[in-house]
């Protein structure tokens, strides 16, 4: 039996950091539209294949697709070997990378009168954090093998290990190692989570190989590869773009990606002048002017996913424009990805990821084969 992660410990954090979202963003939640329910058959949205509902694609073809409005969890695998999830945490003081910001509660930040798509933020400042770090290991793992893995966001995620015991155990995906991190504190710009997540260098790609997972390797006794096409990142909202942002600038590092109601959109702070509107530079300029990467995407977005959060009318803040944007110009460039549009979804639904994942996580891991221990 492995040693869990305590259910009160891991919705106190939860909470917590709820609290913290929604305290830093009072500011601009007078002005927050409600995200009207968009339509995938709009003029400009990929043409795309509408499911039979309650069916998910099939885990080996590209494109994009269309899922009915029912969301069943995917049947859970029984009786298969667990794997251990352990716990370490990291200080902000000992990074080099992010020693901590945080940014004032019940403020946000104004749009640049010189500038409506970049916001000011006056009220960000140094602050320490502590942030956890939870790995799970399958018991099928070689043990003295170089072990794939993948990195994911906004940890610890309980949901992601129990679809690896199964995937596993039914051979759908390699013995891997989930690396689950949890961001240094609150959301968006002026945050630490904004600054890890939405800036768009390499930064955090380089912070997890040169802080994280040494620490996970040395505490854990483990053994991770340094093979690209076994390494992954995933993550939901900022947490999405950032698990693209990290095997953009590191491809050597990663080529698989993973992301939910991904945050393609001008949310950078502060602003990277070769990259003035974040993350939404992927689809406007990057993938487009970029040859291609050795990278396998999956992506989803929901009908009701988040359209102008914030006081930015920047017209860069639509969340299903974006994914749909990316999905367009991926296939242009002849990548391999997945597209998944969800009807009856919300930001980050936890119902579609519950229906979706494990064909999610055996399309990025499709072609990849582990070496010999």
């Amino acid at each position: 039996m492995r040693p869990a992660v305590p259910v009160r410990t891991a919705f106190l954090c939860l909470s917590a950091l709820l609290a913290i979202r929604g305290s830093a963003q009072t500011a601009a939640s007078s002005t927050r539209p409600t995200p009207p329910t968009r339509d995938p058959h709009t003029a400009g949205y990929v043409e795309a294949q509408a499911l039979p509902d309650g069916a998910v694609p099939p885990a080996d073809v590209d494109g994009n697709f269309i899922l009915g409005p029912t969301h069943t969890p995917a049947a859970a695998s029984a009786d298969v070997p667990h794997g251990t999830v352990m716990e370490l945490v990291l200080n902000s003081a000992d990074s080099k990378y992010y020693p901590g910001i945080a940014r004032d509660p019940g403020t946000f930040g104004t749009p640049d009168p010189n500038d409506p798509a970049k916001l000011v933020v006056t009220t960000s400042h140094p602050a320490p954090y502590t942030r956890r770090v939870t790995v799970y290991v399958p018991q099928q793992l070689a043990k003295r093998s170089e072990a794939p893995f993948l990195v994911g966001a906004d940890g610890p995620d309980p949901l992601l290990f129990t679809t690896l015991d199964g995937l596993i155990a039914a051979h759908r995906v390699p013995a891997m190692v989930a690396i689950s991190i949890s961001n240094g504190g609150g959301d968006a710009q002026g945050s630490e989570r904004g600054l890890e997540y939405d800036t768009m260098s390499g930064r955090y790609a380089e912070f997890v190989e040169h802080e994280v997972l040494p620490a996970v390797e040395a505490k854990l006794h483990l053994r991770l590869t340094h093979d690209p096409g076994g390494r992954a990142t995933m993550g939901g909202s900022s947490g999405g773009s950032c698990a693209l942002i990290m095997a953009w600038f590191h491809p050597e590092w990663y080529h698989r990606v993973l992301t939910y109601s991904g945050t393609y959109v001008n949310q950078q702070w502060p602003l990277v002048p070769q990259y003035p509107h974040g993350a939404w530079e992927f689809h406007e300029h990057l993938i487009p002017q970029s040859p291609r990467k050795p990278l396998r995407l999956w992506l989803e977005v929901g009908d009701r996913d988040l359209l102008n959060p914030n006081v930015l009318r920047d017209g860069m803040h639509d969340w299903v424009e974006a994914n749909e944007r990316m999905a367009r110009v991926l296939a242009a460039k002849g990548y391999h990805y997945q597209f998944v549009f969800a009807q009856n979804a919300g930001h980050t639904d936890r119902a579609v990821k519950q229906q979706t994942l494990p064909e999610a996580l055996e399309y990025v891991w499709q072609s990849y084969h582990p070496p010999h221990s």
